[in-house]
Parts: C-alpha cells; structure tokens; sequence
C-alpha cells in the first residue's frame, strides 16, 4: 500500500524546501494522507554546495530506511535523484520535473569563457539564489565536482516519470527526450510550460496521482 512507502522531494539548484513546487506537491500528498519530506539540500552553505555533497546527504538520511523509497525531484534535485536511484536499490519509483541532464553542458556556454575563467581565478562565482531571493556565492569546486557525474551511466531500470517544459530554456526539453529514448521505462510527458512548471502543476499532479496508481499501488 502507498502509506508503506517513503515519499522525499528534493529541490532544485539555488531553490529551497519553500519553493513553488516543493509547496505545492507537499499540500497535494497531505491531501491524501501522505507526508511528503522535503529536504534542505542547502544545508545553510549553498556555498560548498556540490552534487556529491547532495548525493551523501540524503544517503544519510535513507540508510537505515527499511522501507522502500520514491524520490521526487526537481531539476539538479531531478538529476541527484537519479543518480541517488541508481546507488540505493530501496528507491523504488522516480518522478523527475525538468531534470538536469548534462546541465553543464548546457549551462556553462550561457556563462561564456570570460565568467567561466573568472570563476576559476577567483574560487567562486556570484549566483542568485531563489530562497533566500539575494545573490550567494558558489564555490568552483561545485563545477569539478558536477564534471565527474556522466547522464549516460545511468541505467537502472524502475518506474521512472518525467515532466519536461517545450518552452525550457534552462534545461532544453531535448535532454529528457534523449534520456527517455533509450531508457524503455521512462515515460516521459511533455507539457506546454518552462522550467517552473508552474502553470500546469495541477495536471502535474494528476499524472504523477495517476502514476502513483498504477504501479504502487494507490
């Protein structure tokens, strides 16, 4: 039965636990009598914030879980998910909303070669930072660490649902395509919105209620 299963949420890149859609999700699942955890994957030092310091975050929170675990994940929280997914075999279930796939492959050029090697010299990069709506600095250890994690590894077969934006122009919508394409247990639904997703959470909703259903037993 769903009450068996842990549900975890975990946030995007410079976002929090008060996002839009961490809010919004949280109230949906306590509707239906389910406590969705939201963790602060900013650990009050987005600073040193690193993939990797993400990935041992939330393992620690999960270890001595016995029960089985769906991971909720937006964005770099998507990308950690899978990958988190992919370590953990007690994560049974992934509902990814516009994942980051390759996303320095993406990121990096909007930043260009002048900021790039500017945030190399100096050791961090000005980044604004949704929760706390200021500019934060970024430690460039956040960009070696990110290298080291490759999309293409991961290949651990389990439910998986994907929401993607058309008008994404974060994380190009293209990156979940290419991800689902040859991943056969992937769905992956693409909605008429952008990275927030924020005009159409509510059918969001519905098909991840509807996913929930169908291969967990709602």
């Amino acid at each position: 039965m769903m009450e068996n299963y842990i549900y975890i949420y975990l946030h995007g890149f410079a976002s929090s636990p008060k996002s839009n859609k961490a809010v919004y999700l949280r109230d949906r699942f306590a509707e239906i009598n389910i406590n969705l955890k939201v963790f602060d994957l900013n650990q009050d030092n987005f600073t040193q914030l690193t993939l990797t310091r993400q990935l041992h975050q939330v393992e620690s929170e999960i270890k001595n879980k016995s029960q089985p675990i769906i991971l909720i994940g937006s964005s770099f929280g998507g990308l950690t998910s899978t990958f988190l997914a992919e370590r953990k075999l007690n994560i049974q279930g992934l509902i990814l909303l516009a994942p980051a796939f390759e996303f320095l492959s993406h990121w990096l050029p909007k930043l260009g070669d002048e900021k790039l090697k500017k945030w190399q010299e100096d050791g961090y990069l000005s980044v604004y930072h949704y929760g706390v709506n200021d500019y934060l600095p970024l430690s460039y250890n956040f960009l070696v660490d990110a290298a080291q994690y490759e999309s293409e590894k991961l290949q651990r077969a389990l439910p998986t649902l994907i929401f993607h934006g058309l008008n994404d122009d974060v994380i190009p919508i293209q990156a979940s395509r290419d991800f689902a394409a040859i991943r056969p247990w992937v769905k992956l639904i693409e909605v008429y919105s952008d990275h927030t997703l924020g005009n159409v959470m509510p059918e969001v909703w519905q098909q991840i209620y509807d996913f929930l259903k169908k291969d967990f037993n709602l």
